[in-house]
């Protein structure tokens, strides 16, 4: 892991400060008022930064600065109407051009491609969990191929937080093509961790960025803002181009009270508005919710009340790995209760060994103990903290659930807590897990039954402050499925944004701004990816079609052996079921599926068809129409014809 050299000069120094005068002379030179508008703009645009000069470095590449907190990375700004008309005119040839990877329409699989001329650089690079239709497949990923068409002009990968949906697919990526990637200390330790499971540690190079870093890439620098999420570390993007700012809010909420770091800068958000915001692309997993999303501390104090309740029993919570807030929250109760503190789960350990080392998760000496010594102690004095709190298949809960724990057998003696909500279409695998902790004696507390769970994203007055704030001239609803970003579509019209200046889009679309308008000019290759095992990408639609198809049908093979210079049936042919039906309770049925076969072999045979694909073609046929016939059902058919 690399860090960029943190004394260069800081991209909101002093230097500019005397030109933010010239706005004042433009009555008498109206000409100049563009230049001065924006003279740290102009700077930056056309010489490299400081650092880069002493290293040798080229001034189109990406150079990590540090902007003067004081003034948040930028001079004070002249009035929008002013300002930022004059600079957009004056720059309007050149657009933004944004090229939606993923994230739209689909929850995860967050990718964007952001391009100002030949300057271009990746925000997040995610992952999905397959859907119940897609049988076998572990994770899907972006399509990167029109990423990989362009990598000789794309100067980096920047990380908006650690979430899965962000981070999961950069090591498919690198491996394709090497990126810089810039993200924050715990970001980057989560990546540098995915990458050491794919053998690409210490090959790609991770450069660590601060709240309120720039990093330049070429004519755009990028301003990490901080935000409040369920990970430390999360960042907006307050992109700084010749036409203007965009902005990304990634993932966030407003929590003025939050467990690690510090409240999002809202300040910021608001300074980026009055210089001018050209677009704003905001998350819009909430925007159904009205209201304000509660703050994580709310969750703080139902574990203190749990824990009273629960004095005479182990206590187990699940929830996400990720969410370090919620896992301080456990240690500090169980540490206040005197208990000891055991982790469960592969995500689980790693989540928390990176977060102590790193410093984000604070727990007193000994009260962490390893999982194998959770016996030593009474069941009274224990909290166990472990993943599957969405009920996945092989999460430690559902296996404790199973009794198939090797290391944890729950009964009537444990408090089982689910912090979290089932995401859309798990809410079947919690309910069954759930069930299965009751039924071995557990008291199982989940879902709204207390409030063991807060988002971690904006709802509708929450989306409202950053909208008023920014003030933005064009719109695009990000992160959510159809219905989410037409609700904050609405929301963002409710508020006084013209129609034609709010964009719904879709994954594969290329969304170009200027100044002047915003539209979709184009399309690129864009989906899904689907990952089986180690194969990446040989799983498609035909694939998935015939897994569903034997998964609902079953599977009838047909096996016969002819003799082609003689025009007979040698052998069979024979009927083998499998998830059609039972053989042996089936014997007239699949004697008819015998004879029906050798009728379409002998024809084809005396008619001189001896071409296997088509004797193949009328058996699947003739089988296919004969048990549907019988059954109404259609199960997958495969022949299988041997000549000797």
């Amino acid at each position: 892991m690399s860090t960029e050299n943190k004394n260069e000069t800081p991209a909101g120094g002093t230097k500019p400060a005397s030109k933010q005068r010239g706005p004042r002379r433009a009555p008498r030179a109206p000409k100049a008022a563009p230049k001065a508008a924006a003279p740290q703009q102009e700077a930056q645009a056309s010489r490299p930064p400081k650092g880069a000069a002493r290293s040798g470095k080229p001034a189109d590449k990406a150079v990590l600065s540090l902007p003067n907190p004081n003034t948040n990375g930028a001079p004070a700004a002249p009035k929008p109407a002013r300002g930022r008309n004059s600079r957009q005119k004056k720059a309007s040839a050149t657009p933004v051009r944004l090229t939606f990877l993923g994230g739209l329409n689909e929850i995860g699989k967050n990718i964007t491609l952001f391009e100002y001329g030949d300057d271009a650089f990746l925000i997040d690079c995610g992952m999905a969990f397959p859907d119940d239709e897609m049988l076998g497949v572990d994770i899907v990923l972006p399509d990167f191929t029109y990423v990989e068409k362009n990598k000789d002009r794309i100067k980096g990968v920047v990380i908006t937080h650690g979430h899965e949906d962000h981070i999961g697919a950069l090591p498919y990526l690198l491996k394709q093509v090497n990126l810089p990637v810039y993200g924050a200390k715990l970001t980057l330790a989560l990546v540098d961790s995915k990458l050491k499971e794919h053998g690409l540690s210490g090959k790609v190079k991770l450069n660590v960025v601060e709240p309120g870093s720039v990093v330049q890439f070429g004519k755009v620098s990028v301003e990490f803002i901080p935000v409040n999420h369920s990970i430390p570390d999360a960042m907006a993007l307050g992109i700084k181009t010749p036409i203007g700012y965009v902005v990304h809010t990634g993932d966030f909420k407003i929590d003025c009270t939050p467990i690690m770091g510090p409240m999002i800068d809202l300040a910021r958000f608001g300074a980026l508005g009055t210089e001018g915001v050209l677009a704003l692309l905001a998350d819009s997993t909430n925007a159904e919710r009205p209201g304000f999303t509660p703050s994580e501390r709310v969750v703080g104090e139902s574990f203190a009340n749990l824990f009273k309740k629960a004095e005479n029993k182990r206590i187990i919570i699940a929830t996400f790995s990720s969410n370090l807030h919620r896992i301080q929250q456990i240690m500090d109760a169980a540490v206040k209760d005197g208990r000891k503190v055991a982790v469960s789960g592969r995500s689980m350990i790693n989540f928390v060994t990176i977060a102590t080392e790193l410093g984000y998760l604070h727990v007193p000496d000994g009260v962490l103990i390893d999982i194998d010594l959770i016996n030593r102690y009474p069941k009274d004095k224990m909290t166990i903290i472990t993943t599957g709190s969405q009920g996945e298949p092989m999460s430690a809960l559902t296996r404790m659930a199973y009794s198939e724990h090797r290391k944890v057998e729950v009964g009537p003696d444990d408090y089982i807590i689910i912090s979290a909500t089932p995401i859309p279409g798990n809410e079947k695998t919690v309910g069954k897990v759930v069930n299965e902790l009751m039924k071995r004696g557990c008291d199982v507390v989940y879902e709204k039954m207390y409030d063991v769970h807060v988002s971690g994203h904006a709802c509708q007055e929450e989306l409202k402050i950053i909208h008023g704030l920014t003030r933005p001239k064009f719109f695009i609803p990000v992160h959510g499925e159809q219905k989410h970003l037409h609700k904050h579509a609405n929301l963002a019209k409710s508020m006084g944004m013209p129609p034609q200046n709010v964009l719904i889009t879709d994954i594969g679309k290329v969304v170009e701004i200027t100044p002047d308008k915003m539209e979709v000019t184009g399309a690129v290759p864009a989906g899904r990816v689907m990952v089986d095992g180690l194969g990446i990408g040989d799983v498609g639609s035909i694939v998935l079609r015939d897994r569903k198809h034997l998964a609902e049908d079953g599977l009838i093979v047909v096996v016969a052996t002819i003799d082609a210079s003689t025009g007979q049936v040698v052998s069979g042919p024979d009927i083998v079921s499998r998830g059609f039906v039972y053989v042996r309770e089936s014997e007239k049925l699949i004697d008819d599926a015998r004879v029906a076969a050798r009728a379409v072999l002998e024809d084809c045979l005396r008619t001189h068809a001896y071409d296997w694909t088509t004797m193949k073609t009328r058996v699947r046929d003739e089988l296919s129409r004969m048990l549907f016939q019988k059954t109404k059902r259609s199960p997958m058919i495969l022949p299988i014809i041997m000549d000797i």
